[in-house]
């Protein structure tokens, strides 16, 4: 191999091009950041870190990425950025040396019934076409074993326009994956019709019990009560063999309701579209009831639940079908990879090794490629984005991270520490927001905002080394070395909740008895089998109240407010102290500003460029009628008390004039959780991740249950806001509740009164109780990993 001779001296003089190595920030002012400036060094590690809320996910992703991507868009043509998102530009005055920005987030992947760990990683599509080459019997092309992919065939006369028009016959077919039976879903449903109907009744007796159908509605019941196809006086249970069939299982027809074309369907086939199609997850809580009431989900017979095809699973490579090879453990599916020699197909099987290995590294190997991507924890699908950076040849880029250590063992941290720090050694600048002082400590560069949260927060308190920042007295340096110490004496058990012969994803007949009236921590690296445990095999009617990891749904409309429904003891309290509806008093409803629609700030669309938006003239960002303004309670009107923080909130509707009891209860809980700095009406799409999971949890806390289970919920939580989140869950147990949480920090394994490790590893190498017992009795064994790494943690 020839090399190039470099034959001139090197310059002594750096080139003016090398000069350029620092972001510089000035006049940062998006959300609650306070005119904010700083000099990011290129190709370093900087870490952000501060109390949650202090502005970290504004400066690093609202100003720094979001700049870096809408200047990127700027270069396609206008007609290429009409189809892509508009972003607006950041509120700062100067963003100099931005590089492309790659952003790592941890935004749940799409929970779409179809959407795989395979689909999203392109995993699926090479192995797709590894089965299409080499596949025996051949069945044809890729989309032959594609579950997203029906087969399609058509017959008929088609005119060719050329030369002389002439119609001539042609048939068309296209072979896909799909299983007919369940649409590529790998579940079918059973519809409990005692759930949709009353069959004592007649249609005009109001039968239907369906959520939303009310009698009146033009567009559901009235079209089969006035469709000519049913009896609507005739009680259901009466209806002949033909009428049930109509009423249930006709197809759609074309049918006049006072004059007007409408299409009846049959109640099954309407229930599936309007409710089934849609993802669980994102229904509205009432309608999920409804739905886990009236269907029943089970694995379809035909495909076995793999979703495919029986041609698609009929075709072979050594013996392996491509159902068989996404349903096995990640890990497991490399290796067969390796063992595939074929020269014809080298190029792919190289770069799926290479997709199937980084998922190896980057410790998800457990996983396999059938999982449904909605089933993945933030921390998993966080990680599962940042496989297709590694091994990436791109250098000086920025890559902007979130977090990446939560839902991570202390185990793990390590290796997504060796990730970070590879990606800067290839010359890329890494921005980390991150509260893990083990991520924070290879930091090249640090940045602690603060000094407290929301309206307290917006301010660089630190910037400099690690070591400066130990030194700095600021919150993040005073706690930065904190570690929880072991219970001198735990609590006693007041009963237990058994689990017997869990099975669960890789669960192995798992027999354990989880103690109530004390708190109890699951642990565990991540993918041993914590939540299949905790959240798939707790028996059914044992009054709990489960806080998943779920991210709560909101638009600009929505706040703390309506999120909570403080608003509406609120809005009645205001309705009877001025004798007017409680509707009035609703930025949603009859008391919205006109002009504004209630949202405060007018939005005008500039199509391919982005939006802008500009405080409403009429109500000046009041969101409420002049008129409504005028009622007062307590001295105050609606928007001003919408504009106080929690802890005032709580002291006027405490006492007074004012006095809520109802209202007051709710304001306790979210300054339980730390949200006392919160106002009332500030819209959910501000909110960091660490103050969502903490209003979540606010929440769950009104509903009545003796047994609380919580999931991470020291997620986005700053190292200072831990010891809060200790001192609410001993105030949960020591009111008489049971509390058992799925944790990795320390130092919620160090405050339990029980523990529970499971492991040893992950995927099939867990699903296996390690260890019960106190956290006393874990680190004096160091029997298991958890107990190394807590033993180090509390110096034992």
């Amino acid at each position: 191999m020839s090399k190039a001779v470099r034959l001139d001296p090197q310059s002594p003089a750096p080139h003016v091009a090398d000069s350029h190595d620092l972001i510089r920030v000035h006049g940062a002012r998006e959300n609650n950041l306070k005119d904010v400036s700083i000099e990011l060094p290129k190709r370093r590690l900087t870490v952000f870190t501060g109390v949650s809320g202090s502005g970290k996910s504004s400066l690093v992703f609202h100003t720094i990425a979001a700049e870096s991507q809408r200047m990127i868009n700027e270069t396609y043509s206008a007609f290429v950025q009409g189809f892509m998102p508009t972003l607006s530009r950041p509120e700062v005055d100067v963003l100099d040396g931005l590089t492309t920005a790659i952003v790592v987030d941890q935004q749940r992947l799409g929970a779409d019934p179809r959407s795989t760990v395979g689909t999203v990683t392109d995993a699926n599509a090479m192995l797709r076409i590894l089965f299409s080459r080499l596949g025996q019997p051949h069945i044809g092309s890729p989309g032959a074993f594609a579950f997203n992919v029906p087969s399609v065939r058509a017959s008929g006369a088609i005119t060719v326009e050329r030369g002389s028009k002439k119609a001539v016959k042609a048939t068309f077919s296209r072979t896909g994956g799909m299983c007919p039976r369940c649409e590529g879903r790998g579940t079918v449903s059973d519809i409990d019709l005692t759930q949709l109907y009353d069959d004592t009744k007649s249609l005009a007796e109001g039968a239907f019990t369906i959520p939303g159908w009310k009698s009146d509605s033009f567009w559901t019941v009235r079209v089969y009560a006035e469709s000519g196809l049913l009896d609507p006086h005739k009680p259901i249970r009466d209806f002949t063999e033909k009428e049930m069939q109509d009423f249930l299982h006709r197809e759609p027809t074309k049918v006049k309701v006072e004059g007007v074309n409408l299409t009846y369907e049959g109640l099954i086939p309407k229930i599936q579209k309007s409710f089934l199609a849609k993802d669980r997850e994102a229904m509205q809580p009432h309608i999920r009831e409804f739905v886990d009431r009236a269907v029943t989900f089970r694995t379809c017979p035909e495909c076995d639940g793999t979703r495919l095809s029986e041609a698609a699973r009929s075709s072979l490579i050594d013996g392996t079908s491509i159902a068989d090879a996404c349903a096995m453990q990640i890990s497991d599916l490399a290796t067969w990879v390796r063992g595939v020699t074929e020269p014809s197909v080298a190029p792919l099987l190289t770069t799926l090794g290479h997709t199937l290995d980084s998922f190896v590294e980057i410790g998800l190997g457990y996983l396999s490629l059938d999982r449904p991507s909605g089933t993945l924890s933030g921390g998993e699908a966080q990680r599962v984005k940042m496989i297709r950076h590694l091994g990436s040849s791109l250098t000086d880029t920025t890559y902007v991270f979130d977090e990446p250590t939560t839902g991570l063992h202390p185990h793990d941290i390590q290796r997504m520490n060796n990730l970070l720090l590879r990606l800067r050694n290839k010359g890329n600048t890494v921005l980390v927001v991150e509260h893990k002082p083990e991520t924070i400590a290879i930091a090249d560069h640090v940045v602690d905002l603060g000094p407290g949260a929301g309206t307290a927060g917006g301010t660089v308190c630190f910037e400099g080394t690690v070591e400066g920042l130990r030194a700095s007295g600021t919150v993040t340096g005073r706690h930065f070395d904190d570690r929880a110490v072991l219970k001198e004496t735990v609590r006693k058990p007041t009963g237990a909740l058994e689990i017997r012969g869990a099975t669960k994803h890789n669960l192995r007949n798992v027999d354990v008895d989880l103690p109530l009236g004390v708190l109890c921590v699951v642990t565990g690296v991540a993918g041993s089998g914590k939540s299949s445990l905790v959240h798939g095999s707790l028996p059914p009617g044992a009054g709990v109240v489960s806080v998943d990891q779920a991210p709560i749904r909101g638009s600009r409309r929505s706040n703390p407010a309506t999120y909570t429904g403080l608003l509406d003891p609120v809005r009645k309290a205001f309705a009877k102290a001025n004798g007017v509806k409680p509707a009035l008093f609703s930025a949603n409803s009859e008391g919205a500003c006109p002009h504004c629609n209630g949202a405060g700030v007018v939005y005008t669309d500039l199509a391919m460029m982005a939006g802008t938006a500009s405080t409403c003239e009429e109500c000046e960002g009041k969101r409420y009628q002049p008129s409504v303004l005028e009622y007062r309670l307590g001295g105050r009107d609606i928007s001003e008390v919408l504009a106080m923080p929690v802890t005032e909130a709580a002291e006027f509707f405490g006492d007074g004039e004012a006095r809520t009891p109802a209202a007051h209860r709710i304001l306790g809980r979210l300054a339980d959780v730390g949200l006392g700095y919160l106002s009332l009406g500030q819209p959910l799409t501000t909110l960091s991740g660490g103050e969502r999971q903490r209003l979540k949890l606010a929440t769950h806390m009104a509903e009545k249950g003796g047994v609380y289970v919580l999931d991470e919920p020291t997620a986005g939580l700053h190292l200072a806001d831990v010891e809060q989140l200790l001192g609410l869950l001993d105030r949960l147990v020591d009111s008489g509740k049971s509390v058992i949480v799925v944790e990795h920090h320390q130092a919620v394994m160090a405050h339990a009164d029980w523990i529970v490790d499971l492991g040893p590893g992950a995927g099939h190498d867990g699903g296996r109780i390690v260890f019960e017992g106190t956290p006393a009795d874990l680190v004096a064994a160091r029997s298991t990993l958890t107990g190394e790494h807590l033993a180090a943690y509390v110096g034992a």
